[in-house]
């Protein structure tokens, strides 16, 4: 048990802990008030919150939906991923209760912040809730219990993870409409979703993403000599076989930012007009360059 506490990060949990509380903000002050939905098991507690007696508050059903699965998978996430997990989720959950039940903000009816403007709503309650969700997986966790139940089912249903997550948050959409009898708040919610997603992706995988090219030219050598003087860092090269001429050679990689691009192409260009460049995104770069 030392040993695994001791791979907890303080950062990490300070970190968590505020994911969590940023996403209690975007669910009680910007979508429920309005009734909008979240994603998961966050909005499965929303419409459960909705259509239940009072003393049933939307922190028990976050607990409730969320800690079970976390727990029953603990074995195939790890320790420390369900660790940070019910953090986050408790912390989701804890601050929830203290906007709902306990501080003296009116989220009854309408967003304390833009008031009953379901455009507004759904924007800033989707950012926030990517914010809170992307830093969560960002720091080792996951805001929502659908993630660990994907990843536990998803692959004996022959699916994707995202896949699946997807089609639950389109079940549940359906249903809430169903349920409340009107499409126009489920499809604001997808609207939330959406802007949720890629706010997630901006948080995991950073707003400017590198580039990565892999160059085969006919003069590796003194192109690699001109990337690592122009560009202050170095340049791997790859023993590389023509699958068609059996040729031997040597092949570039080299990691740029995309505004370096252009000038990375043209030093290639003018070492080898035909050289063969490809270019591709990277999600993230650690330890930054290879030397």
């Amino acid at each position: 048990m030392k040993k695994l506490l001791s791979d907890l990060s303080l950062k990490n949990i300070a970190l968590l802990i505020a994911a969590g509380a940023v996403n209690a903000v975007a669910v009680t002050m910007f979508l429920a008030p309005v009734g909008l939905y979240d994603s998961g098991f966050s909005g499965t507690a929303i419409l459960l919150w909705k259509v239940t007696p009072p003393q049933l508050t939307l922190s028990i059903f976050l607990v409730v939906l969320n800690f079970p699965f976390f727990l029953y998978a603990h074995r195939k996430l790890g320790f420390s991923f369900t660790v940070y997990s019910l953090l986050t989720i408790g912390t989701y959950s804890a601050v929830s209760f203290l906007i709902t039940n306990v501080l003296p903000i009116d989220v009854a009816a309408s967003s304390p912040f833009v008031g009953t403007d379901l455009l507004l709503c759904a924007v800033f309650g989707g950012l926030l809730s990517g914010i809170g969700s992307g830093m969560a997986v960002r720091y080792g966790g996951a805001m929502d219990g659908v993630d660990a139940m994907a990843s536990l089912f998803a692959k004996s249903l022959g699916v994707s993870v995202g896949t699946f997550v997807m089609a639950y948050n389109v079940v549940l959409y359906v249903i809430a409409a169903i349920v409340m009898r009107s499409w126009s708040l489920p499809l604001y919610s997808v609207l939330a979703y959406m802007m949720a997603i890629k706010t997630v992706d901006f948080i995991t995988e950073g707003f400017d993403k590198e580039k990565y090219a892999m160059i085969i030219c006919r003069d590796p050598d003194a192109a690699a000599a001109a990337l690592t003087e122009a560009f202050g860092h170095g340049v791997t090269m790859i023993d590389i076989v023509g699958g068609y001429s059996s040729k031997e050679g040597k092949m570039l990689y080299f990691v740029v930012n995309r505004f370096q691009i252009t000038k990375m192409v043209g030093i290639i260009r003018a070492i080898d007009p035909k050289a063969f460049v490809t270019i591709s995104e990277v999600s993230d770069v650690m330890n930054r360059f290879p030397d």
